[in-house]
């Protein structure tokens, strides 16, 4: 796919839009508390443990520790987990793709317990329970 000059300009203003908010310059796995620093230029620090992140949940420190910032530095890399995450998302608060982020929100409501639930279980149960899965007869 060609980009024509016109599209790489605008591209590019994106970019310094982006970078004006502030861009990763150092960034590093801290072992002792278990959480990513990414520093940006701005002096402002930004910290987040690893298993919240896309990509990152369940890996070990040696592949934590080894993290590549973009040129741009709107983009962190661990190539060793080939995970990617985008610096203005995480100053918002993003810690992966939309998708992923909507899975990790469902299964967190998915655990909340409140009264209704609670309710609304023990009911099931006084019916009977969850029917039953029937498997399908052989044809």
């Amino acid at each position: 796919m060609a980009v024509s000059e016109q599209e790489f300009i605008q591209a590019e203003k994106r970019t310094q839009a982006h970078r004006q908010a502030g861009y990763a310059v150092a960034a590093r796995y801290d072992r002792r508390t278990a959480r990513v620093v990414v520093k940006l230029n701005t002096d402002v620090q930004i910290s987040f443990p690893p298993r919240l992140a896309e990509g990152l949940a369940g890996a070990s420190p040696e592949d934590l520790a080894v993290i590549e910032i973009t040129p741009s530095g709107l983009g962190l890399h661990w190539p060793r987990l080939d995970a990617d995450l985008y610096v203005p998302g995480l100053m918002t608060g993003q810690l992966g793709s939309k998708r992923w982020m909507a899975a990790q929100l469902g299964a967190a409501g998915g655990r909340v317990r409140s009264p209704a639930k609670v309710a609304s279980s023990r009911e099931n149960g006084r019916k009977g329970g969850r029917p039953r899965k029937v498997s399908p007869s052989p044809a």
